[in-house]
């Protein structure tokens, strides 16, 4: 498995100001010595959510659960193979990304 992760830290880019904890699942992707060095040479502090815990974390579950659909719906609308998922994927979350939420608190 390769990463991309030398595009620095997307939230110290855009907002200026430093991510200091990642909270993720115990996932392969997430628990590997690749990120853990990673993230330990820019300083950001790595946690994970308890084995087969969704609940530990719903907000992101809740959010993905968007992204999903909209990528399922443009890959159905367009007649496109499921070997576009990647891309589907990459374009709901730039979209979402991008998108205005008016009335929220």
């Amino acid at each position: 498995m390769s990463y991309n992760i030398g595009h620095g830290n997307p939230v110290t880019v855009s907002h200026t100001i430093l991510t200091k904890v990642i909270r993720s699942d115990n996932g392969t992707e997430f628990k590997n010595s690749t990120i853990k060095e990673y993230l330990t040479s820019v300083g950001i502090t790595h946690n994970f959510s308890a084995p087969k815990t969704p609940q530990q974390n719903g907000v992101v579950e809740r959010k993905n659960r968007p992204i999903v659909e909209v990528a399922r719906t443009m890959l159905n609308a367009s007649g496109l193979p499921l070997t576009f998922w990647a891309e589907a994927v990459s374009i709901a979350c730039y979209t979402q990304n991008r998108s205005l939420v008016l009335g929220a608190k």
